[in-house]
């Protein structure tokens, strides 16, 4: 297949220096035929990771002694190279056939001509069994699939609440804007606390999209326009974007949260230096373990357009240059499997994937402690928008939000990313192909 070049949005800069990483790594083809078989070079992300790793290598070992028609290779990339080497790869035509994604970028590669679709069917696990989150479509095709997600949550003492009268939430009934504001003066006003609420403002990238678009869909915005996607404006600086950004600034006005917090929000969370935390699924069992029986787990705010997490994470996809495609999906079908859901949640300390996986592991079961962690990402979660565009947006985003976070106004910081975004838009045609 030609491979089609496209400058994807947000694309790394970087992109000549990661092609010095890739160089030589992989064949066009992203296969190679031998004595033992064809061969199919698969890219993950998680070098540095080896708690996945392991459960990437043991799916690999399992495939290739499960049949000798195709053998499976790994090559493991840090994650902080992993984009921009994919970039660097695609642009010389040496992807290989099965590599990893994060969720919010499939459409972007499955625009820019990386991915192809794929067909899993016949396999163990339906996807119609997995989270909606956790599959990745980009009109109305199939591109990718990721055996995890993780959750937002507010993380707070039981003890503390209750000591200062605020109720613990529900996700029957959880806090409104007005409780919430409520309960953090309370905690500000009783000197106790620098800043009450932790949501980690000093985090990077795409933290900031993921962490805080939902709130600002909760209060009636959006990053863009979903239908149809062709223009930000008239929604990231509509009434409820603005809205929330306002609020959002207040919270640094008023003290009840850092403008940047500290490089571990989740450690001064445990020391007692912030009352509430807005913190991932991924450190509920640290929590846990530190707090025990006092740790309350809370569902998001709803600030009138109902309650709101982001949802996707990494998924598993076949490059569209791959001159084996069969090969790459039948590892693909092969993986999908009840046990790897399992495990990869158990490595992880992520939301397992499907509900069969879930009542295989201690805690996430029905009725477990972490299951209220699933419920969430199954009735709250909202996928970043599916398009290509979604790199730039997202880009755009954070900067607007440390603006407003350093004093500007948000309905001016806001308007000129939406003008951004819609400037980019244009610039490459809507995406259209």
């Amino acid at each position: 297949m030609v491979f089609r070049t496209r400058r994807l949005a947000g694309a790394s800069v970087a992109v000549a220096a990661a092609t010095a990483l890739v160089a030589g790594c992989a064949s066009g083809s992203g296969s190679t035929s031998g004595a033992d078989g064809d061969t199919l070079t698969l890219w993950t992300h998680n070098a540095g990771n080896s708690a996945e790793l392991d459960v990437v290598k043991k799916i690999i070992k399992d495939f290739n002694t499960s049949q000798s028609k195709y053998k499976v290779k790994l090559q493991a990339f840090p994650q902080s190279d992993y984009n921009s080497s994919v970039v660097a790869a695609a642009s010389a035509n040496k992807l290989p056939c099965l590599l990893d994604v994060d969720g919010p970028n499939v459409a972007n590669w499955a625009w820019g001509g990386y991915l192809s679709p794929i067909d899993v069917s016949g396999s163990e696990v339906p996807l119609s069994d997995q989270l909606a989150s956790t599959v990745g479509r980009y009109q109305d095709k199939v591109y990718g699939f990721g055996f995890y997600d993780v959750s937002l949550a507010f993380f707070a003492r039981k003890s503390v609440l209750d000591e200062y009268g605020i109720r613990i939430p529900t996700m029957d009934k959880p806090w409104t804007k007005a409780e919430f504001d409520s309960a953090l003066a309370k905690l500000k006003k009783s000197g106790k606390f620098e800043y009450p609420l932790e949501m980690g403002t000093g985090g990077t990238g795409e933290w900031w999209s993921y962490a805080y678009s939902p709130q600002l869909q909760s209060f009636g915005g959006d990053l863009i326009d979903r239908d149809g996607y062709k223009t930000a404006s008239g929604t990231l600086d509509g009434k409820g974007s603005v809205a929330w950004a306002t609020w959002f600034q207040s919270l640094v006005s008023k003290g009840y949260m850092a403008k940047k917090s500290g490089a571990d929000p989740n450690k001064d969370f445990l020391a007692g230096k912030s009352a509430i935390q807005w913190d991932g699924s991924w450190n509920a069992a640290k929590n846990a373990e530190k707090l025990g029986d006092d740790l309350a787990i809370i569902p998001p705010v709803d600030f009138g357009n109902g309650p709101r997490i982001g949802g996707a994470s990494w998924q598993w996809a076949m490059s569209s240059s791959c001159s084996n495609k069969d090969g790459a999906q039948a590892w693909l079908k092969f993986s999908r499997q009840t046990k790897y859901f399992v495990d990869y949640a158990k490595a992880t300390g992520t939301l397992p994937g499907t509900e069969a996986a879930a009542k295989q592991i201690d805690g996430y079961q029905p009725g477990g402690k972490y299951n209220v962690l699933v419920q969430f990402a199954r009735k709250y979660a909202v996928v970043r928008p599916v398009t290509p565009a979604y790199p730039y947006i997202s880009t755009e985003f954070e900067k607007a939000a440390k603006d407003i976070l350093s004093g500007a106004d948000p309905k001016s910081a806001l308007g000129q990313a939406a003008k951004d975004i819609d400037n980019n838009l244009k610039t490459n045609n809507h995406y259209s192909d």
